[in-house]
């Protein structure tokens, strides 16, 4: 059936009808989209709409990763024809998923951006989807954990990354990828008690009640007990997960704006995120792939792979519901 679909798949960004299934579209043509899945503004019984925020206004560092999003669904292609590995269900099958494209911002109006994203996603919400989002830098997380914090109330977090992201900043208004989660927990959006870091290798004393499971943690207490732990935080609360690429050593990721040696290696962030399901996850993001800086591809491939693997979670829980 495969290999026959093969023959006449084509451009099922915009041709395909049906929401579910897999999609054996050659990975190297046709019009890209996230997995295959179809553009669609019509959230009308969907589960989980993919949008992407080119947005890199608030590096520190190198730019870039405007061109995530579009490098994500590139990678995703390699993904479409298969289920996820390693979950026993095929989330492509089981749930009407939809790519609702990017965000549209005034790129030279950068003060308005925070609001502009907040009500993207407050707006699919509103429909009943959840969302995974491709980034772009981290700074698209603090709008993204607004809207959801107006639905949810503040949200247990889970964040994937080589800095913790806390460092202060008392103007509300400054936009920084290295100071969302700092506005976060001072907006009451996030649940500092409920929340961890995992993957954490640069200073930074400051953690605002948050868990820190380090990068040497994760290395050395291993995957098992790291899960443990994260579970034990974050318990049966409603939970956010943001992965920043930058989490994965730069042998696995180069293609990012601040790259830190030491990192986890892919292998152990496939385990954690499988090891997380039966979670209330109710949405997520990966930030910070940078194509100018991933000669090889293998930073967007690892954010599809993560993309993915959020999608399996977010699938898992409402399946045994239903």
């Amino acid at each position: 059936m495969a290999l026959e679909d093969a023959k006449h798949q084509i451009d099922m960004a915009f041709t395909r009808t049906e929401r579910r299934g897999l999609a054996y579209e050659n990975a190297f043509g046709g019009a890209v989209s996230f997995l295959r899945r179809a553009y669609s503004k019509d959230l009308a019984g969907v589960d989980l709409a993919i949008t992407g925020v080119p947005f890199d206004q608030a590096v520190t560092n190198r730019p870039g990763t405007r061109f995530g999003p579009r490098a994500i669904r590139e990678a995703s292609t390699l993904q479409a024809f298969d289920a996820p590995y390693g979950w026993g269900y095929d989330p492509l099958s089981e749930m009407s998923i939809v790519d609702y494209g990017d965000l549209a911002f005034d790129y030279a109006q950068t003060s308005a951006f925070p609001d502009r994203l907040q009500s993207h996603i407050a707006g699919i919400l509103a429909q009943g989807a959840g969302t995974i989002t491709l980034g772009g830098d981290h700074s698209i997380t603090l709008p993204i954990l607004r809207a959801y914090a107006e639905k949810f109330g503040p949200v247990a977090l889970i964040q994937f990354d080589a800095h913790s992201d806390t460092w202060a900043d008392e103007d509300m208004d400054r936009i920084d990828h290295g100071t969302f989660l700092y506005k976060a927990v001072k907006t009451g959006v996030v649940d500092p008690a409920t929340s961890v870091s995992v993957g954490i290798r640069t200073d930074n004393p400051d953690t605002l009640g948050i868990t820190i499971l380090d990068a040497p943690f994760v290395h050395q207490a291993g995957i098992e007990e790291t899960l443990r732990r994260i579970r034990a935080v974050v318990g049966e609360r409603p939970t956010y997960i943001t992965f920043d690429i930058d989490c994965l050593d730069p042998a696995f990721a180069p293609g990012t704006g601040t790259p830190v040696w030491g990192g986890l290696a892919s292998w152990q962030a496939a385990a954690l995120l499988r090891g997380l399901r039966g979670i209330d996850l109710v949405g997520g993001d990966v930030v910070e792939v940078s194509p100018p800086y991933d000669t090889t591809g293998a930073t967007a491939i690892a954010g599809a792979h993560v993309a993915t693997e959020l999608i399996a979670l977010y699938g898992w829980t409402r399946r045994e519901a239903r």
